[in-house]
């Protein structure tokens, strides 16, 4: 049964407006997937063919969207950002809306995409603070089929070699891809998804098993030797092991 949503989140971050929307609008493999920047007016094109309906840099950003490229479950989708300066425009005030319409399962839709925008909404935050503007080389990545059950993502942890009592703000060692050391701080952790930040590199980790579908692992990789490909193979390999 077709029903709206609307998930709605504020924040400041540690960045001027003109970084903001750089990030928003070019930079997002940075903290969520790259994607082909919108074209800058009204009416343009937008991604995954959106059409941009509000271009007000760097203030106002919003894209519109009817069936979603590749999600059944959805036949509206929109994304409003609105930036405002903070601290004489050394800071800013952001306030995202999520909005649009899911025609199935919409209790688990809901809770799904509430939850990854927290996680995404932070990592975009961590990216701002810690590596913008440096290019990314990005890569995703699903583990098998095993770990859509239930309790699949708390062997993540485990294979990471995360204590139970680490919380966010930590510096931590864990088992990389071939077991290989790996210091970071844990900057996000709850029972559906794990941030670290290593010193050129944002890896997430995300319990997609809670809403149906298989464990993921995305790597904003900043380093200037970067191998996005490399990230990838490895870091299957590594969550395929977990679950082996």
């Amino acid at each position: 049964m077709s029903k709206e949503f609307e998930i709605v989140r504020e924040f400041e971050v540690d960045a001027t407006p003109e970084e903001v929307w750089e990030a928003i609008t070019r930079g997002t493999g940075g903290y969520l997937w790259p994607m082909e920047p919108p074209e800058p007016r009204e009416g343009g094109k937008g991604p995954f063919g959106s059409e941009v309906v509000a271009w007000d840099p760097p203030h106002r950003y919003i894209n519109r969207v009817a069936d979603v490229e590749g999600i059944p479950q959805q036949t509206l989708n929109q994304l409003d950002h609105t930036i405002e300066p903070r601290d004489e425009g050394r800071r800013a005030w952001v306030r995202y809306v999520h909005s649009g319409i899911f025609v199935d399962d919409w209790d688990n839709q809901y809770d799904g995409a509430s939850k990854h925008t927290d996680f995404y909404l932070h990592t975009l935050r961590e990216y701002l603070t810690h590596f913008a503007p440096r290019p990314v080389a990005f890569a995703t990545l699903n583990g098998p089929e095993a770990s859509t059950a239930d309790d699949a993502f708390s062997a993540v942890a485990g294979a990471l070699g995360l204590p139970e009592d680490a919380t966010e703000g930590v510096a931590v060692s864990v088992r990389g891809p071939g077991g290989q050391p790996l210091d970071a701080v844990l900057d996000f952790r709850n029972p559906y998804f794990i941030g670290l930040r290593t010193e050129g590199a944002l890896i997430r980790f995300f319990g997609r098993n809670h809403w149906g579908a298989p464990v993921g692992i995305s790597v904003h990789d900043f380093a200037a030797d970067a191998d996005a490909k490399a990230n990838e193979l490895a870091w299957q390999q590594w969550l395929d092991g977990v679950y082996a």
